[in-house]
């Protein structure tokens, strides 16, 4: 079955890449499928956001709001997707597609819970609450820097995770806004998503997964590709290695060499992130838009008149 969400995901992401299909040879061959594909079941919310995005890029806005809330229903970072739409819908003024993916997205994710919420409160609770009081945990950059000496364990860990990651959202959506050229949805979106994986209390191995489809269409560069997915080849064997500690010691990885094997994946993450960065300040970078291509999962942001977002208003406003 996991198998069978992860052809509906490269066959979502062929049907969204527009005039480049092929870049969804960068979900389907990179490594951390092998790796990590079944430790979980991370592939159904890929495989529904990947159908979200693909949803949007039609203009069917209702349908990728109710792929977003199925997405959300099974991993919450689907949601996500509506921050970076809100974001294109400010750029280009046009409200109604985000308005109505937002509906759609709401209803399904509460008609989903719904009923285990109402029949299972404590076991619906469950999971929000071992978010709320876990501290840091293996993979994130919070235990690296414990690991290496910094007294991280002296702030609130939840303050501390949502403190950042609201920092760096607030940086994306600024970056998105000052833009010379409005950025393309998956560009925003990854960086988003890549904000949440790098703040968040844990770095788990699949979260590779999470962020696949959205690099292949975001920075489509197969040696770029190569140098993430080397980072994080390295924290995979590096996290299982460390991981042996409870059960043979004498052949696992110490705690110092474990936090470096996480920060040479979070070194690997903010690369491509940086790439993309890049791309949105000088378009003229993006190997996407270097055919004329405007935003082909862009749905109905594509082709539309830029406003110029922040800078073009106040220049504006100015004269």
């Amino acid at each position: 079955m996991l198998y069978a969400l992860l052809l509906l995901a490269i066959w979502a992401t062929v049907q969204s890449a527009g005039r480049r299909p092929w870049d969804a040879l960068i979900l389907a061959a990179a490594p951390s499928i092998a790796l990590v594909g079944t430790l979980n079941w991370d592939l159904l919310p890929v495989a529904l956001l990947a159908l979200a995005i693909l949803a949007w890029s039609r203009e069917r806005p209702w349908l990728c709001g109710v792929l977003i809330g199925l997405g959300a229903a099974a991993k919450l970072y689907p949601f996500l997707l509506l921050v970076a739409l809100f974001v294109l819908a400010v750029r280009t003024r046009r409200f109604s597609g985000f308005t109505r993916a937002t509906l759609g997205a709401i209803g399904a994710w509460v008609a989903v819970n719904l009923p285990f919420a109402w029949l299972y409160p404590e076991g619906w609770r469950a999971f929000y609450e071992l978010s709320r009081d876990r501290g840091f945990d293996f993979g994130s950059v919070w235990l690296s820097l414990r690991f290496l000496g910094v007294p991280v364990d002296k702030v609130d860990s939840s303050q501390a995770v949502a403190g950042s990651f609201g920092l760096l959202v607030l940086g994306v959506i600024a970056l998105s806004l000052f833009a010379p050229r409005r950025p393309r949805l998956v560009q925003v979106l990854l960086l988003i998503v890549m904000a949440f994986v790098l703040t968040n209390k844990v770095y788990s191995p699949q979260y590779a997964l999470w962020l696949l489809p959205l690099v292949a269409l975001a920075r489509p560069r197969w040696r770029d590709v190569l140098i993430w997915q080397t980072g994080q080849a390295l924290y995979y064997v590096g996290v299982w290695l460390w991981l042996n500690k409870f059960t043979e010691a004498d052949r696992s990885l110490d705690d110092r060499s474990y936090a470096i094997l996480i920060l040479i994946q979070v070194a690997s993450d903010v690369f491509i992130a940086g790439l993309v960065i890049r791309d949105i300040w000088k378009p003229e970078h993006d190997p996407v838009r270097m055919d004329g291509s405007d935003d082909p999962q862009g749905g109905e942001f594509d082709g539309l008149p830029d406003h110029g977002g922040v800078r073009k208003t106040v220049v504006e406003v100015a004269r």
